[in-house]
This record gives C-alpha cells, sequence and structure tokens, in this order.
C-alpha cells in the first residue's frame, strides 16, 4: 500500500483547547508545511466512497423521497373517534383517519379485505354524510395534486372526494365518484388546492342508501415522477452519488421482499417490528430500481438474511437478473418490467453479528447460513457479487471467536467478494447519550470519525497478513454505513465527515466502497420545498471538484494522539487519523483525465492556519480554482430557513506557495496542469 501519510508515535504534549497559531503544535517556530507528490500516485477512487445508504426509517423514504401525503393509505389502523393517533416517529406525527358521522358508521371488513387485514366499509343514512376523513395535509396555494381512489359499493350510495384547505364551505373542491360496482375500481382523480393550508383535510363521504368500501387512497403533488417527489430528486441526482444501497439495514431482517411487488394499492400494509412504524410497502423493488435510473447511479442491493432464507433470496435474483422465460422473470414482467435489472452488487445481510438484530445466530451457524444463500444466488446469476455482513473486533480479539469479519473470511470466502463494515461516530461518546466531555478538544472530537475508519483499515492490513487465502483473493471493506451522528448537519459534523472521506482517500487500495447514512440527511425538506443543507454541499464539494487518483502528502507536522484516553481506560499509542500537516488535513489527487491536481484542506480549528505548499511531479499553469466549504461557528447550519454554510469558489491565478486556511474550513484548490 502506498503510504500516503506519514504515521508517528510522538509524546503528547501540552495543547490549548484551541489551536490559534498556524505553527505545529509543540514547535513554535516552525511553519505548517506540505509536499504534494504527483508521480507517487494510488489506486483510484471508486465514484462508490460516494455512496449512499438509504432504509426504510418511518418517513426516510416515504416522504422525503416518495410524494405520498396519505397516512395509512391502505387503511392498516381501525378507524373511529377514540383511538390515539399512531405514535410518532422520527420526529412526526402520523395523521389518522376518522369518522365522519358516528363510529358505527364505519365497520373494519375483515371479510373481503381489499388489501391487509381488513377494508373500512362505510354505511351510509340519507342525506347525512357518512363517511372517513384525515386531516394535517400540508397544502400549497394553486398546486394540483393527482389522487387515486379504489372504491366498491352500492348503486344507492352516492359517494364523494373532498380536498379541503379552510373551514368556510367554499374552502373546499368536490368531486363526486360516480357509477360504483360491487367490484372495485381505481378512480383518478385531479384536484387544486384553493389556499395554503398546514392543516388540510381530505374527506371521502357518501349519502344515499346502502354502503361501500374504500379499498385504498392515494394523494400526490401531480408533478410527480412515478411517485418519486421531482424536488428531491432532482437535488440527490446532482450529487452524482456513485451508489445507493437498500433496503437496508436493520429494517431489512424483518422484511419480505414480495410483500413489496405487483400492484401498489394491493401490497398489504405491514407493522415493520424493527422501527416500530407502519410500513405501506409502496416503494419497493422495482420503485427502487426506477429511482437509482433517476438518480443515474448503481444499485446495492441486499437479501434478508435474518428472517428471510436462502430460496427467498435466490427467487429475489432471479426476479432481479433473470429472463422472462424464468418463473420470477416472468413475474417481473407481470408487474410492467419486463427488461432484467444490472445488479453487480449483493450484499447478504445486515449486522447479523448483532443480538438487536432479528434472526441473529452465533458466528459458526451464520457463516453456514451465509454460504448457503451465496451458493443458492449464485446459482441463479453467476455473474453477481457478494458483500459479506463483517465487524471488526479490537486488535486484541483479533482471529478468536469474537471476530465476526475474521471468521467470516475464513469460513466464507468463496462467497465474498467485499465485505461490509459499518461504523458510527456519535457526539456524546460512543452511544450518543450527551455531548463530549468538557476536556475533550473539538479537534479530538472530530477526529474520532477519521480514526473509526483507520481502525477498520489496520484490521484488514493484518488479516492480509495473517490468512494465507487472503494473498490470492484480497478482499476490499465496504464501508457501506457510516456517520457522525447524533448533530444536526451543521459544521462540527461536517468537519468530521470531510476528515473521514479523506481517511478513506489515503486507503483506496483497502477500502472501494462506501454508504453514508442516510442519502436523505444530504436534504432540508419540508412538504413543499427542499434544499441541500451542510452535508449536501460537503458532498457536492469532494464529488463536483476532487480529483480521482490520490497523490502522496508528506509534511512535516505528525498527527497527534488524542488529548483525552479512551473511555475504557487503555493507554492511547496512536496519533490521530490524517496527514503529516496537524492541525490541518490535506488530502491530494490527480484528475482521471491527467488535467488537474487538487489539493483538499481541512482546518478544524477555530484559528487561520497558513500552509506551505510545494507541489512535486507536475508541471502547472498557475491557473486554477479554489472551492471553500465554511460556516462562522461549529454550530452554523444551511437550508430552507437559515444559510450560514456556505459553498463558495473563486479564481486561482498563480501556483500558491502558501495557503491561508480560515478557521472551520474544508477547501478543495485546483491547479491546471501544463500539456
Amino acid at each position: 500500500m502506498l503510504n500516503l501519510s506519514k504515521r508517528c508515535i510522538i509524546a503528547w504534549l501540552a495543547l490549548p483547547m484551541t489551536l490559534s497559531m498556524a505553527q505545529s503544535p509543540g514547535d513554535s517556530g516552525k511553519r505548517i508545511t506540505a509536499i504534494v507528490d504527483a508521480s507517487r500516485t494510488a489506486p483510484p477512487m471508486s465514484p462508490y466512497l460516494y455512496g449512499q445508504f438509504i432504509e426504510h426509517i418511518a418517513d426516510t423514504v416515504n416522504r422525503s423521497l416518495w410524494a405520498e401525503m396519505i397516512d395509512d393509505r391502505k387503511f392498516y389502523f381501525t378507524i373511529d373517534s377514540k383511538t390515539p393517533p399512531p405514535a410518532a416517529s422520527r420526529g412526526r406525527q402520523p395523521n389518522a383517519w376518522r369518522p365522519i358521522g358516528p363510529d358505527e358508521a364505519v365497520v373494519m371488513d375483515s371479510v373481503h379485505p381489499y388489501t391487509g387485514e381488513h377494508t373500512p366499509l362505510i354505511m351510509v343514512d340519507g342525506t347525512s354524510p357518512h363517511g372517513i376523513v384525515q386531516a394535517g395535509v400540508v397544502l400549497k396555494k394553486g398546486r394540483a395534486y393527482s389522487g387515486r381512489f379504489v372504491l366498491a359499493g352500492d348503486t344507492g350510495a352516492n359517494v364523494s372526494v373532498s380536498l379541503v384547505w379552510g373551514d368556510g364551505p367554499n374552502d373546499r373542491q368536490t368531486v363526486p365518484m360516480r357509477n360504483l360496482t360491487a367490484a372495485y375500481v381505481k378512480y383518478p382523480l385531479n384536484l387544486t388546492a384553493g389556499a395554503d393550508a398546514t392543516s388540510g383535510r381530505l374527506e371521502i363521504a357518501g349519502t344515499g342508501t346502502g354502503a361501500f368500501h374504500i379499498g385504498a387512497v392515494s394523494l400526490m403533488p401531480a408533478d410527480n415522477d412515478h411517485g418519486f417527489r421531482v424536488d428531491t430528486i432532482a437535488l440527490l441526482k446532482d450529487q452524482h452519488s456513485g451508489m445507493y444501497r437498500w433496503p437496508g439495514g436493520n429494517f431489512l431482517s424483518a422484511h419480505d421482499w414480495r410483500d413489496a411487488i405487483g400492484d401498489i394499492d394491493k401490497r398489504p400494509p405491514k407493522w415493520d417490528p424493527v422501527w416500530n412504524a407502519l410500513q405501506p410497502n409502496d416503494v419497493g423493488t422495482d420503485e427502487f430500481f426506477y429511482m437509482t435510473q433517476l438518480l443515474g447511479v448503481d444499485t446495492f442491493l441486499s437479501v434478508n438474511a435474518g428472517f428471510g432464507d436462502a430460496r427467498s433470496a435466490a427467487e429475489e435474483v432471479e426476479y432481479v437478473t433473470g429472463s422472462i422465460d424464468t418463473p420470477m422473470g416472468k413475474l417481473r414482467a407481470a408487474n410492467g418490467h419486463p427488461a432484467p435489472y444490472k445488479v453487480k452488487w449483493w450484499g447478504i445481510g445486515n449486522e447479523m453479528w448483532g443480538d438487536f438484530q432479528f434472526g441473529h445466530m452465533v458466528l459458526k451457524q451464520y457463516t453456514f447460513k451465509h454460504n448457503q444463500f451465496g451458493e443458492a444466488m449464485r446459482k441463479v446469476d453467476p455473474t453477481i457479487m457478494f458483500v459479506g455482513d463483517g465487524n471488526t473486533p479490537r486488535m486484541a480479539d483479533l482471529l478468536t471467536d469474537r471476530d465476526w469479519s475474521g471468521g467470516m473470511l475464513a469460513n466464507c470466502l468463496p462467497n465474498i467478494d467485499i465485505m461490509s463494515e459499518h461504523f458510527y461516530t456519535y457526539e456524546g461518546g460512543q452511544q450518543g447519550n450527551g455531548t463530549p466531555p468538557p476536556d475533550e478538544p473539538v479537534i479530538d472530537t472530530v477526529h474520532r470519525v477519521p480514526n473509526s475508519v483507520r481502525a477498520k483499515v489496520e484490521v484488514y492490513e493484518e488479516y492480509y497478513r495473517r490468512i494465507p487465502a487472503l494473498k490470492d483473493k484480497k478482499v476490499p471493506i465496504a464501508l457501506d454505513e457510516w456517520a457522525y451522528s447524533r448533530l444536526p448537519a451543521n459544521m462540527k459534523q461536517e468537519l468530521g465527515n470531510a476528515l473521514a472521506l479523506q481517511e478513506m482517500f489515503r486507503h483506496t487500495d483497502v477500502i472501494q466502497m462506501a454508504g453514508h447514512t442516510m442519502a436523505t440527511s444530504q436534504l432540508d425538506f419540508n412538504p413543499n420545498e427542499a434544499t441541500l443543507n451542510a452535508t449536501g454541499l460537503l458532498f457536492k464539494l469532494y464529488r463536483d471538484h476532487m480529483g480521482t487518483i490520490p497523490v502522496a502528502v508528506d509534511g512535516n507536522s505528525p498527527a497527534l494522539p488524542p488529548r483525552r484516553a479512551p473511555a475504557d481506560g487503555a493507554a492511547q499509542n496512536q496519533p490521530n487519523a490524517g496527514s503529516p500537516t496537524w492541525p490541518l488535513d490535506v488530502s491530494a489527487a490527480q484528475s482521471a483525465v491527467g488535467k488537474s491536481v487538487t489539493i483538499a484542506i481541512i482546518n478544524p480549528t477555530d484559528a487561520a492556519q497558513d500552509l506551505d505548499v510545494t507541489i512535486q511531479g507536475a508541471s502547472l499553469t498557475g491557473k486554477g480554482h479554489m472551492w471553500r466549504l465554511s460556516g462562522p461557528s461549529l454550530t452554523a447550519i444551511t437550508g430552507l430557513a437559515r444559510k450560514e454554510v456556505e459553498l463558495t469558489d473563486s479564481p486561482v491565478t498563480e501556483t500558491p506557495k502558501t495557503l491561508h486556511v480560515t478557521p472551520l474550513t474544508i477547501e478543495i484548490c485546483e491547479l491546471e496542469k501544463a500539456p
């Protein structure tokens, strides 16, 4: 491996809580120097390093990417006036259906349900409207909405649907639903809001005689793209993320993929026991592939190795990649998708090492199960590549029965092409239950994120040395879940995220894929609008402007060990991760076509830092560009309401010898190479 940053174990020296000088800490007379050698390169950065992870956790998909505005649209819950609404999930209180008229006018029919366990049957009675209503629908004046209603009923029932934006008699648009039949029929509907409303209503009510069933309801902004929000999808498409991993995550281990294919209104609503939320199963396999097509990213599909089984996984592979002549390929075609999808990467399971995981088992049993899955899936499609389910141990437990990753590599190597590793660095310590210790400098807090990356790499370097089979098949890492968590998308979080990305860039021979948690954490959005937040700006900065072929960075200021000892009291004998330009972190790369050299610098301190730069191995024209992500404080955010973190750009007119790096800043300097 090309060592792009010199590591050095040095004694801890007294360091102020904030580094206010541009000199190397501990040596007041020395300036910080970086030597960028463009002739010393490492394996290219895969676009998958900018990959994203997304799973069904409450509204993570269903409101942020999917355009549906109605909760419980297929009637999982009983409808009456007394039952409390569903519990809030991830910050949002789901809206509940309530009766129009007396409770007894709404019967949950479990004998002839349209889908799921039961369907509301409305008993009508003369001229007094009976039906159901859902409040809390956010509307925008003049915005068009497309609806869909699945109804069946007696010919004497006069049913209408109303979109309501106020309390006045004219604050609504009402459309009659004519010619009901005993069989369920889907009725399309187009509506327009007459005013803004934060608690609009959708009413379905009837008069006359007899009864009617409501099988399913849908309401979306009319500009949706096959059910997806056009605003959030457009923002994420512009991120060029390379790869999306789906559908889980913990959600995966209790999810049956077959519940989320076919007629979207007939898919049964299910209770997700993992995240304790209602799952409508609207966004399933086919929708995910359409979304990745919209986003222009490759797909990384995971199969359920928790409560799932090898036969179901093999059938899922056949549904996705099989020809129309196969049973599952024929089913896919019947569902409107005759052409097979192109999927290279398949994850088997998610965090099966954890006793919190549905279907958890001990390592000895799970390695057998993983191989069952791999063999069954490759019989269907021999070209697929497997992502194993890893979890590195402490170095002291390497290759013991407590080493999940080592056990997987030792027993499942033919069915592993890259190994999944996850890490979450929590604000407030490992469990994220508070604020960082008061004696921990901010620079150490944010460096816990890249330290987690380096720790994974160091374990794998030991695997490569100690497991003979890895000499012929070197399995790289997929950091397909990672995040600096328990923070809003503020400047502090982005400093940690940027440090993690640059640590990945230093180890492209070991780390070849990543999936930031979650894809939608790049957005600030409400029901009517969306924009990139600071995390989105960070990924945009690196994806759009960082080179792709890492080059060596040396320096004269090695990283220091964290000032505060680890929580378990173990001695700290390693410096923080990073380049030898402490307290700055510097990463450099050439563009794929060799026309420029980019230098990325992170200043995680509240003091300006001067960096003397020498560039070797490349002839430069003196022209270039500088992009800078910065904010006035660690708590600065940007989004729909506040725009404190900014991404700016400016021209470079000469090759810099010294870069003046402002506090709390992430910047990329692109320098044009001479022909």
